[in-house]
């Protein structure tokens, strides 16, 4: 009889200890969110405006073997509004953050800009760390809220004030960043290479953002990890003595004591692409750089052995070619997510997506229960699965003074200037423009425009436009019309403005409608489409 207790107990324990072994084969996959800095749809391999024109052999395995998202959209496509959206599921305009709030309150409308901080909000990696995540930030910031000393752009980094305002600024961005809901923060960029502080260390270092990956998966990974990997490149400051080629050993906290070894030498980087025929100018320089963080990444990986349950995503902030602005060129940014063996979705997908969706996607990935109302995003995950093809049949943008909706192929645009600029001074105009050119000057920038009577572009109230959005200001023939309505299979470029077009008033009113919906549910007002709210 006691024989026969002890084989049942034994068999029991047996029967538990399986158990265990079958979880541990089967648990929740790591998640990793490499976002990058400003890429041009020409530097995706992947994509047709850029095929074989970049060494990138890391970036093209993760797209050929995972799915492109073509239907891929930004909700704003700057860099902050657009992180913002990323780790929180939410549009940028819900930003609790104090001076964004103080913003709508002036103006009375939402004005969302490099402004949109997260402070209190509930975010994905939050969620992931109450789920049982060990989660990990890398890289840049300019999304979290921290209060920071400045530091001057002329400051000697090796001066012993200078050092310790620096070590303390670092401290406070990494203790802000913990309060978000990370477990790990290292490596970090609180701004661009260029804001940080000193301009001596304002460079680009993957070499140190590589390293601090690589320590937060050398020391979780046993466990199941969500790391959010930030890129600086290819981000200017683009020349090779301050990205590829500078020294080593800058980073924005000062000096390391000697070069860090997690990549190829960097002065291979110009040698391979010489062999792969290719030029070997800074942009392509910059971008076999950060692909050789991306290999040394998925190396980590494979030594673990946990590649075969790890998850990448892939995505840069915005789309380039319009940036700061809601043209397609601004908005369309296709990205790419992979998984050893694909997806059932195969290898390229079309559905309309946004990165609002990102969060209620990863944490369906991760197999994490959460509320659907709280995001104003949803879970793509269905899609990845096959089981069914769309999640939205139209979609929201947001940036400055300008509003958008994408339904069926055609694209409204409002464009609304509060009363407060649209009677602003010339003499204010004046001191705004003096004090944005000044800046410009210290950083070595460009002068885009000295005549204080230009007209605003859609981002920001600087007369003629400001330096990110540059490129696209003024560029369309309808850039300025406040009512804009495109037909995109036939005008992608959006160079046709129909809005005036009697053929097309009802297309035109079904569009203002579709936005009004939008805006119904976010906060402050924005002219005559959305009256009487709230501030926030």
């Amino acid at each position: 009889m006691r024989s026969s207790i002890l084989l049942v107990c034994f068999l029991f324990v047996l029967s538990e200890s399986t158990e265990v072994v079958q979880g541990a084969n089967t648990k929740r996959p790591n998640i990793i969110f490499i976002i990058a800095d400003d890429m041009h749809r020409h530097m995706f391999n992947c994509l047709p405006e850029g095929k074989g024109r970049n060494l990138t052999p890391n970036l093209d395995r993760l797209a050929s073997e995972g799915t492109l998202l073509m239907g891929q959209h930004v909700a704003s496509p700057v860099c902050t509004p657009s992180r913002y959206s990323c780790l929180t599921g939410l549009y940028a305009s819900r930003s609790r953050c104090e001076r964004f709030i103080r913003n709508t309150r002036r103006e009375g409308q939402t004005v969302v800009q490099w402004n949109a901080h997260i402070t209190d909000e509930v975010t994905l990696p939050q969620l992931l760390h109450q789920a049982g995540y060990v989660t990990g930030f890398v890289g840049k910031n300019h999304v979290i809220e921290a209060d920071v000393e400045k530091v001057s752009y002329k400051a000697d980094p090796t001066q012993a004030i200078v050092a310790a305002k620096l070590q303390k600024r670092q401290t406070v961005v990494e203790a802000a960043i913990h309060g978000v809901g990370f477990d790990y923060v290292a490596s970090v960029y609180h701004e661009n290479p260029d804001g940080n502080g000193p301009r001596e260390l304002g460079v680009h270092n993957l070499d140190w953002t590589t390293d601090g990956a690589l320590k937060f998966i050398d020391a979780n990974h046993e466990k199941p990890f969500f790391l959010y990997y930030a890129t600086t490149t290819p981000h200017g400051p683009g020349e090779k003595d301050r990205s590829w080629n500078a020294d080593p050993t800058a980073t924005p906290t000062g000096y390391l004591e000697q070069p860090l070894d997690v990549l190829p030498p960097r002065e291979t980087i110009p040698q391979r692409l010489k062999e792969a025929g290719l030029p070997t100018d800074p942009q392509r320089c910059n971008l076999l750089w950060m692909d050789d963080s991306i290999g040394a990444i998925l190396a980590k990986l494979e030594q673990k052995q946990i590649d075969d349950n790890t998850i990448i995503l892939f995505f840069n902030d915005h789309g380039q070619s319009a940036k700061g602005t809601l043209y397609q060129g601004g908005v369309t940014n296709p990205s790419v997510i992979w998984r050893k063996g694909g997806f059932p979705c195969g290898a390229v997908n079309q559905a309309l997506l946004s990165n609002i969706d990102f969060a209620p996607t990863l944490l369906d990935i991760a197999d994490v229960s959460y509320n659907v109302d709280q995001f104003d995003g949803r879970s793509f995950q269905p899609i990845l699965s096959g089981q069914t093809e769309t999640i939205h049949d139209s979609l929201y943008f947001e940036m400055g003074y300008s509003r958008a909706v994408l339904k069926d192929g055609w694209k409204y645009l409002a464009l609304r200037y509060p009363k407060s600029a649209e009677s602003m001074a010339i003499s204010q105009r004046q001191e705004i423009l003096d004090q944005f050119n000044s800046k410009q000057k210290l950083r070595g920038r460009p002068i885009h425009n000295t005549d204080p009577q230009n007209p605003f572009s859609h981002v920001s109230l600087i007369p003629g436009g400001g330096d990110a959005e540059a490129v696209s200001t003024g560029k369309r023939p309808g850039y300025y019309d406040r009512d804009q309505l495109y037909q995109l299979g036939s005008d992608p470029q959006e160079n046709n403005n129909l809005a005036n077009d009697p053929k097309h008033t009802a297309k035109l009113t079904k569009l203002k409608q579709e936005l009004r919906q939008f805006l119904k549910e976010l906060p402050g007002n924005f002219a005559e489409l959305k009256t009487n709210a709230s501030s926030n």
